[in-house]
């Protein structure tokens, strides 16, 4: 049966603006997306104050718990549950994003029987030994919500957490808005990205600066590499990976830009020869701005963590995938593609055009939207 308004819940950690990160771009990106598409959409995250705040993000009403601060990422509130009830009542559907152990317990605890769906964004990785005491719970609130969302084939099949449920997994890979992308950018501002950087070849990496992005060994990486290093972001590393690269004396090739509005940073995709995403850790779970890149026509240098980021970028077809945790191979691979702008200009084209068939705002909604239907349909039928 057809579904006409929907009432929809997305719960999470945090919401940009402000907080800049994956998820985070992600649940703006749908929630927009619905919203424009004739939905009731409403968002619960916590704030980073200690105090309750409601605030409207074009439109979409955004909820934030006080906290008191965080431990091991989570936020910690006891009224997050309240909240929780509160806008879940009236909710068809309450669409969580994983991991955040804080909803999830005060889902547990609240007593809501609404349909429910889960994005599995990531195992916990770091916090291992939580993790462990955390499972019981966690396979609770999995076992209570109808479908899973998982990004990728690539983690569904390395998760130890998903094979217990894959039964209710669905495999809905996260997409970007291609028109961020389609004009040709400023030329006079990309010829001047190129000229300030001496005209040496440009490896770029924009994110996080967080504990698994693996840019230490990409600034070791480029120790015997004649080109410019541009890191775009900030985050927890940001001091020591500025540390390590006045240690190992290489200033004159990489560069801290800080963060940049989109239209900066599509400059840089534009003006750049690669792409690099050197994570080592499985926390790095799809990898967006690969999709950025591709999206760009640039080739991706990644690693193979078992993740999602090698679902997107393809060996030999749109980049190359090398082993985590291996400077070497980092270093080659961004010599290879430094060698070799024949591969750099086919591989950049096969990735424009994998983002186009696989990975677009357009195709990820409609494939959401089939499964809330799906859900809800069931409910009513």
């Amino acid at each position: 049966m057809a579904i006409n308004r929907l009432s929809i819940l997305h719960v999470y950690k945090d919401y940009f603006p402000p907080v800049k990160g994956g998820i985070e771009y992600h649940i703006n990106l749908l929630s927009n997306a619905l919203k424009d598409s004739g939905h009731d959409v409403h968002v619960l995250v916590a704030n980073t104050r200690n105090r309750y705040q409601v605030v409207r993000s074009n439109g979409i009403e955004v909820v934030k718990a006080p906290q008191w601060g965080r431990f091991a990422s989570s936020p910690l509130t006891l009224s997050f549950g309240i909240y929780l009830k509160r806008l879940g009542k009236h909710a068809d559907i309450i669409h969580f994003h994983h991991p955040n152990p804080t909803a999830e317990f005060s889902y547990l605890f609240s007593g809501l029987k609404n349909r429910m769906i889960v994005t599995y964004h990531s195992d916990i990785i770091r916090q291992d030994k939580l993790g462990k005491l955390y499972s019981p719970f966690r396979k609770r609130f999995l076992h209570a919500c109808d479908k899973i969302i998982v990004t990728s084939p690539n983690y569904l099949q390395t998760s130890n957490v998903l094979k217990q449920f894959k039964h209710k997994c669905t495999i809905i890979p996260l997409g970007i808005d291609i028109e961020r992308f389609n004009s040709s950018g400023d030329r006079s501002q990309i010829e001047s990205i190129r000229k300030e950087n001496g005209k040496l070849p440009i490896v770029l990496f924009v994110g996080r600066f967080r504990y698994y992005k693996g840019l230490h060994l990409l600034i070791h990486a480029m120790k015997d590499i004649e080109a410019k290093l541009l890191l775009i972001g900030t985050g927890s590393e940001d001091r020591e990976l500025r540390r390590l690269t006045a240690a190992e004396e290489l200033g004159d090739k990489i560069r801290f830009l800080g963060e940049l509005s989109n239209e900066a940073v599509n400059a840089y995709y534009k003006a750049c020869d690669m792409f690099v995403l050197p994570s080592h850790l499985r926390s790095e779970a799809f990898g967006l701005v690969q999709l950025e890149a591709m999206c760009c026509a640039k080739p991706v240098i990644s690693t193979e963590i078992g993740s999602g980021t090698s679902f997107v970028n393809v060996d030999q077809q749109t980049g190359i995938t090398v082993k985590p945790n291996d400077v070497e191979a980092l270093r080659s691979a961004i010599q290879f593609l430094i060698d070799h702008p024949d591969k750099r200009k086919i591989w950049g084209e096969r990735g424009r055009r994998r983002v186009k068939q696989l990975f677009t705002k357009d195709k990820m909604v409609e494939r959401t939207m089939a499964l809330y239907e799906a859900v809800v349909g069931r409910e009513v039928a």
